[in-house]
């Protein structure tokens, strides 16, 4: 796809990362509780998915972590829920300032920890300052509400913010997405308590420090960001059952997001799920194939395909169908698959041998159902590491496994379908409806496939381009609530109606 860059690239970056990481490697990473450092007496390995060595040790969160950090929370929400918007909105600019100071080191640590690509993750940090600039700006508004007046009283609102939030990240993007979350959640006036996943948990620990840094600086209370590591059965459980809690944002799987689900039910948790996708990009014959198949191939396999918005089933209709996957073959056999710091390198490793295997595993679905492996569906790379080539999966059918599972690896499945009916019922017939993709030259036949679709957000022509004030969530088992613009704010602010009675209003009487 791109031409190679000499090889001192990658000696660079490995030095630098090497310098970042050093601090890791020297002594046990620890949680940051009200302003402290604190260890747990166990601690677990985390890995280099590059060669699964051992990258540091991090503390593993007990009940007793989780319950400091979330009256820690509570403390400090008394003081933050009353800062002024105005006052939110600058200390949030200063959060943003110090991501985009520490940038390359935030994206050489990531790209370590995670295994992804440094050309994906050197935007890692700038995506994360964005996040917070726009919900600093929306601070001072949050609280809004609206005049609802009638002939007897004047009805208005106010939005206030729920509380101490737990804020539970996936490892694939996990930089971006814990300030896409932890920003609007600050913007609205909540404290945080984040639970970053185990398998790379690095990042967070910079984006604590910088937030803990600024918010000290200003003498507010230590406890408006807290940070908590270790495993979902342990510290994440803990999270979500804390009746200090009023509220969890929550990434990932979707089977884990029914388990919160249950978890948070006897304290009444409000919950705010991106979870799971096996998401449709419909080839029509009249489409632009050139830029449809630059986007189908970069919506599944930049960022290792591990992003729930990828298009992980390509519906192409069977007039072209031969054609365009055997351009799609061609061009997945090209892609670079080498060590994540590398600029050249298109697909670094996996986030862990179990999720390679499991990756994997699915070469051995789909021959047994009757697909065929057109290209890849083995380690790459004489099974060093996590490293995995990429799949194309073709000749299938929807009630395949391929196509029914979400298989979070680069690995992409291509459906033929007849007419613009045949396509819709293989897009639906499938429990999640995150994303959809739409290439096609009939603006009536865009529209309709688009408004059919069962899915939360639909790009036409295009790949997945971020907007931030757009609703960003799905539906069935893709999630519960909207992130984004001033939707994020629904999961975050309680809603409040005042009712001021009227000099022409007067109750009956009773007991006259």
């Amino acid at each position: 796809m791109n031409k190679p860059l000499p090889n001192n690239a990658l000696t660079d970056n490995l030095r630098k990362a090497q310098q970042h990481l050093a601090r890791f490697k020297s002594a046990v990473v620890a949680h940051r509780i009200a302003g402290e450092n604190v260890l747990s007496q166990d601690a677990f390995d985390n890995f280099d998915p590059s060669d699964n060595s051992v990258l540091c040790r991090v503390s593993s969160g007990t009940p007793a972590d989780v319950d400091r950090a979330a009256r820690a929370a509570e403390e400090a929400f008394k003081v933050w829920k009353d800062v002024p918007g105005e006052k939110r909105r600058a200390l949030l600019h200063t959060i943003a300032n110090k991501i985009e100071a520490r940038a390359d080191e935030i994206a050489l640590v990531e790209s370590t920890d995670s295994g992804q690509a440094i050309r994906y993750m050197s935007k890692a940090a700038l995506r994360g300052a964005e996040n917070f600039r726009f919900y600093a700006d929306k601070g001072p508004e949050a609280s809004d509400g609206l005049s609802m007046p009638t002939q007897t009283h004047l009805n208005y609102t106010v939005r206030q913010p729920i509380g101490p939030v737990g804020v539970i990240t996936p490892w694939n993007t996990p930089f971006m997405l814990s300030t896409w979350k932890i920003a609007p959640a600050l913007a609205a006036g909540c404290t945080i308590v984040h639970k970053p996943a185990e398998w790379s948990p690095l990042s967070a620990v910079i984006l604590s420090e910088i937030m803990s840094e600024v918010f000290e600086g200003a003498g507010l209370p230590k406890g408006i960001v807290n940070l908590v590591h270790g495993f979902g059965e342990s510290a994440g459980k803990a999270l979500t059952e804390h009746p200090a809690i009023k509220a969890i944002a929550f990434v990932g799987e979707s089977i884990t997001g029914s388990h919160i689900m249950a978890q948070g039910a006897p304290t009444l948790k409000r919950v705010h799920f991106e979870l799971g996708g096996k998401n449709p990009v419909f080839v029509f014959d009249d489409a632009d194939l050139d830029r449809a198949l630059d986007a189908v191939l970069f919506m599944i396999y930049s960022l290792n395909g591990q992003r729930c918005t990828s298009s992980s089933r390509a519906l192409v209709q069977r007039s072209i169908y031969d054609k365009f996957t055997a351009e799609l073959k061609a061009r997945v056999e090209k892609i670079k698959v080498g060590h994540p710091l590398d600029p050249a390198t298109e697909l670094g490793p996996l986030i862990h041998p179990r999720h390679a295997e499991k990756v994997l595993s699915y070469s051995q679905h789909a021959r047994q159902e009757g697909a065929q492996v057109a290209t890849g569906g083995v380690r790459a790379l004489e099974g060093k590491g996590n490293f995995v080539c990429p799949t194309l999966f073709t000749d299938a059918k929807n009630s395949m496994r391929i196509a029914q599972e979400e298989i979070f690896g680069p690995v992409l499945t291509a459906i033929p379908f007849e007419d613009e009916a045949d396509a819709l019922r293989i897009a639906n017939d499938v429990r999640y409806g995150l994303a959809a993709y739409i290439w096609t030259g009939n603006v009536g036949r865009a529209h309709r496939v688009a408004q059919g679709v069962e899915a939360g957000m639909v790009w036409i022509n295009s790949e997945n381009v971020r907007h931030l004030p757009t609703p960003f969530g799905g539906v069935k088992s893709s999630g519960i609530g909207r992130d984004g613009g001033d939707y994020a704010f629904e999961i975050y602010m309680e809603q409040k109606n005042i009712a001021v009675g009227l000099d022409r209003h007067r109750a009956p009487k009773i007991g006259v």
